[in-house]
């Protein structure tokens, strides 16, 4: 498979080449434009995102997740504003979709990431959600990727607070939501920590939240079929495999 190459982002935008960011085909005038925001777990080689975009090569794909990124720095450090400016491009041919996916970096002991669950992290996000909309883009809120590490057999899911967080949000706003945390915990459940640690990055970046070859398959296939679910006019712009 064809891993994603870099993408020079529009010169008008005075932004910098961004590495990593998904490239497609020159006919990508079928579907929406797909903007992925969000951490490492979607990020470029920790993450499934230039996955995603693999499978997805009859639209532009731009793949603008961030690793250590958090509702609250993603905008701090403004990664944000460089989204709005694609979302209010004049004149662009295609409807922008935002795939959102936070909550890592935003649980506690994460200094300058981490935010409150109950005051800040919710608020975050529908201020990402209500930015969107306004620009006249669509979005759909991705919950938080499972971590891998098990006790006894059993698969923890620390960021399941998050995730119910996040379709709180998803439900207020009357946005889409695909519940990732449960798709993607069911999944390891089901393999064991001895398989799903092959889901890792190779030693010596092995640890049990980011993504080798593998996991990106595994989690990239998971990801799109939700969408497919959610946007079924993505199926003439999926890439057969």
């Amino acid at each position: 498979m064809r891993w994603c190459l870099p993408l020079m982002l529009a010169a008008g935008l005075g932004v910098a080449a961004a590495q990593g960011l998904g490239e497609t085909p020159a006919n990508v005038a079928t579907g929406p434009r797909l903007i992925l925001v969000g951490d490492s777990t979607m990020a470029p080689r920790s993450g499934y995102g230039n996955q995603l975009c693999e499978r997805f090569q009859q639209v532009a794909c731009l793949n603008l997740a961030r690793g250590g990124r958090s509702t609250k720095s993603y905008r701090a450090e403004g990664l944000w504003d460089t989204v709005l400016q694609l979302l209010n491009e004049k004149g662009a041919p295609q409807k922008n979709l935002v795939l959102l996916q936070l909550g890592h970096n935003d649980q506690p002991g994460k200094p300058g990431r981490s935010t409150d669950l109950a005051t800040e992290f919710g608020p975050n996000l529908t201020v990402y959600v209500r930015e969107v909309k306004a620009t006249g883009a669509e979005i759909i809120l991705i919950t938080p990727l499972t971590r891998r590490s098990f006790k006894d057999g059993l698969l923890a899911n620390d960021l399941r607070p998050w995730a119910e967080a996040v379709m709180r949000v998803a439900e207020a706003e009357q946005v889409p939501v695909l519940d990732l945390n449960a798709l993607s915990h069911a999944a390891v459940q089901a393999l064991g920590q001895a398989e799903a640690d092959t889901l890792a990055e190779a030693p010596p970046r092995f640890d049990r939240t980011h993504l080798g070859p593998k996991g990106a398959a595994l989690f990239a296939d998971m990801v799109a079929e939700g969408l497919l679910k959610l946007r079924p006019a993505l199926q003439a712009a999926q890439t057969l495999r």
